[in-house]
């Protein structure tokens, strides 16, 4: 079984879902109609089935006839983890040790495009800066989960260039959110790839 790839993309003027495989674009969203959008197919766990049925179907449109949407509509939070990477922290010069807790911050789903969509840099400063990061889908809620149970609450994986206007994050060495969230100024995508914790 090749790696799934399911992503929400525009065609003639109509949003919709499916699964990018090797032969073109299989319109999953025409035949599951139950889920209107990738989120509604992540609440109700059923990444994999689709990912198992687009297999056997023959391709609706060319990759060259879509265009990516970020992979899922409208989702309920966008939470970030800042300064994530070891050497992250001596970036801001200030003599002070990593955090021993992660710093949380926030972003709206309207700062992020789809995958090769232009990002926008703001007239407000001319520092839009590139971030690579993993996107991690909480697919199943939950409070106090155990370390041992994490993994079978994350959905899906996807990539993220986390756009980031420099100079707006510097204002306060935390307070990172208004530097983050100028609209169009980061993507995610171009799909989701189901994920299993199976060793």
């Amino acid at each position: 079984m090749s790696m799934a790839r399911l992503a929400t993309f525009t065609v003639g003027g109509k949003t919709r879902y499916g699964a990018i495989t090797n032969r073109g674009v299989v319109d999953l969203s025409a035949r599951h109609a139950q889920w209107p959008t990738l989120r509604e197919v992540i609440e109700a766990g059923a990444l994999g089935k689709l990912a198992e049925e687009a297999e056997g179907l023959a391709a609706d449109f060319s990759v060259e006839d879509i265009a990516y949407e970020i992979p899922i509509p409208s989702p309920e939070k966008i939470i970030c983890v800042g300064v994530n990477y070891p050497d992250r922290n001596e970036e801001y010069k200030d003599g002070q040790a990593a955090p021993s807790n992660p710093s949380l911050f926030i972003r709206f789903p309207r700062s992020f495009v789809g995958h090769g969509a232009p990002l926008v840099r703001p007239p407000e400063s001319p520092q839009l800066d590139y971030e690579g990061e993993i996107v991690i889908v909480i697919g199943k809620g939950g409070r106090r989960i155990a370390e041992a149970d994490a993994l079978g609450h994350i959905a899906a994986l996807s990539l993220c260039n986390e756009g980031t206007i420099r100079d707006w994050v510097r204002h306060a060495k935390f307070n990172v959110t208004q530097g983050k969230n100028f609209d169009r100024t980061g993507s995610i995508g171009p799909w989701l790839v189901p994920f299993t914790d199976e060793a």
